[in-house]
């Protein structure tokens, strides 16, 4: 399966392996169209590549559309 995804300003507080941290919710398609989003923690270049123009796309966000945005994090596994 591929996904395309975009960042947006949402964040969320996620329990991983016991700890609350931070995940950016990013939203986009699957090939055939299939609206989805996903919980991001984390997220990383290899080493030894250069990762300049990685870290400024990085940080552009665009805002959640209504039906992510509207996600409580208490229902957030």
């Amino acid at each position: 399966m591929r996904v395309s995804l975009e960042s947006t300003t949402k964040i969320v507080r996620l329990m991983v392996e016991g700890r609350e941290v931070p995940a950016r919710i990013w939203e986009g398609q699957t090939e055939s169209g299939i609206p989805c989003h996903a919980y991001i923690t984390r997220i990383a270049v290899a080493d030894g590549l250069d990762a300049s123009e990685f870290e400024r796309e990085l940080v552009e966000h665009r805002r959640a559309t209504p039906a992510v945005d509207a996600i409580p994090a208490r229902l957030i596994i």
